[in-house]
């Protein structure tokens, strides 16, 4: 027998469905409200309204659990490479070695971006910032590829796929060219595709780049862990956008836009600022923590804790290991990360911290491992965006197929009533 919830309001009772997820999640479903009551839900930022159904990831903050079809995030990260894992995700199953060998040579096939669109990153300044830069060259494939997506076509679908995973990580790299001043690289077909990402933003025509594995590795889990989180801002953008039928292209682009914000994929350069802060003023680290904790401070300790995880951040594991590894390889001898690593154990140790879950999270381990690497700090949320790409193209993929309805909140009213026009000579 379905359960049902019972709303009352004005004297009058309405059902309304319940439903339930493959994890017990439960939903009441408002979809028909309106239409019985009248009224509406009113929930700001969204933190207690499901908009769709998905089979792509599933989270729980509480017990601080995330999965990507199915799987653990511990797994996926631990025993598959970053091209399983955006297979996984667009496609719904992991890949065989076929279908995976078959996925990255077809990407391959799709990674030479049109000359023109160097014209479009030319008209830049240097001081543009590499995610404003981005979200423009994302969109201006669109003119380069006009055609828009069949989704119910499978060959048509794959090829999008294809041809975005391949562009994208090398327009992406170009934001980064483009600041330094140096000319603008083309992937090579003999490398995979995280060492293709750094071979792309660092190799230089007076001499060959050779990629640390051990780098290679810590980026290709990064990628893994950012690769999809549910309905967060940027991915609920490319739903929403894409809901009325905005190509592939289009609603990344959107989604980029949303990224970059300091309060969604702009909080690991937020890390790092405030890491160049507190060097600036002395590099006293305790001075810092005893800061966060006092209330009357506005100081806040960026890269701690987080909105959704109530207890440590599951991705924070798996990464603070591959962070220990890239600067023990490659030797980091910096002020700013030293202070962060004192940051760091303060705060596992401290109960001020612990008794608040303020754990060190995803934002504040991926700071630091982008920092060893010479990543400037303007291009941590690059970084992030070529992680979220494949979750951002299966949520696309998921809402067109599911031929959701275009997106379309409501609102509560609370200006003024109908007031009479006065003419101009009598205001």
């Amino acid at each position: 027998m379905s359960k049902t919830a019972i709303l009352e309001l004005d004297g009058k009772r309405y059902e309304l469905p319940v439903i339930t997820g493959s994890e017990n999640e439960v939903a009441i479903d408002i979809s028909k409200l309106r239409d019985v009551s009248g009224a509406i839900t009113m929930d700001p930022g969204y933190k207690n309204s499901g908009v769709c159904k998905s089979d792509i990831t599933f989270l729980d903050g509480e017990e601080g659990i995330l999965r990507y079809r199915g799987y653990s995030i511990e797994d996926l990260a631990d025993k598959a490479n970053f091209l399983e894992v955006s297979y996984l995700l667009i496609f719904g199953e992991l890949p065989t070695p076929k279908q995976l060998q078959q996925f990255e040579d077809d990407i391959r096939k799709y990674t030479l971006v049109n000359e023109e669109m160097k014209s479009i990153i030319d008209g830049f300044p240097k001081t543009a910032h590499p995610m404003g830069v981005l979200a423009a060259l994302t969109s201006a494939l669109t003119a380069f590829n006009p055609k828009s997506v069949n989704v119910e076509n499978e060959k048509e679908l794959y090829e999008a796929v294809c041809k975005t995973m391949g562009k994208f990580l090398v327009i992406a790299t170009w934001t980064y060219r483009k600041t330094m001043g140096y000319p603008l690289n083309y992937y090579d077909n003999t490398k995979g595709y995280v060492e293709n990402f750094m071979h792309l933003m660092f190799e230089l025509p007076t001499g060959p780049y050779k990629a640390n594995k051990v780098v290679i590795d810590a980026l290709d889990k990064l990628f893994i862990l950012h690769a999809d989180h549910e309905q967060n801002c940027s991915t609920s953008t490319v739903r929403m956008v894409g809901s009325s039928q905005t190509g592939l292209f289009a609603s990344i682009s959107a989604g980029v836009s949303a990224l970059w914000g300091p309060l969604h994929g702009g909080a690991n350069q937020a890390v790092l600022e405030m890491l160049e802060e507190i060097h600036k003023n002395g590099g006293d680290a305790d001075k810092y923590m005893a800061k966060a904790k006092d209330k009357e401070d506005p100081f806040r300790l960026m890269g701690f804790g987080h909105r959704v995880y109530k207890n440590f951040d599951p991705r924070a594991r798996i990464i603070k290991k591959a962070a220990d590894e890239v600067l023990a390889t490659l030797g980091v001898d910096d002020p700013v990360l030293a202070i962060a690593k004192k940051l760091e154990d303060a705060a596992l140790q401290d109960e001020y911290f612990k008794s608040r879950s303020l754990y060190p999270n995803v934002d504040f381990y991926s700071g630091i491992i982008y920092r060893a690497l010479g990543i400037p700090t303007d291009m941590f949320t690059v970084m992030f965006a070529i992680g979220r790409l494949p979750g951002w193209i299966a949520q696309w993929t998921e809402m067109r197929i599911n031929k959701e309805p275009i997106g379309r909140p409501r609102q509560i009213y609370t200006g003024h009533p109908l007031r009479d026009f006065k003419p101009l000579d009598k205001r």
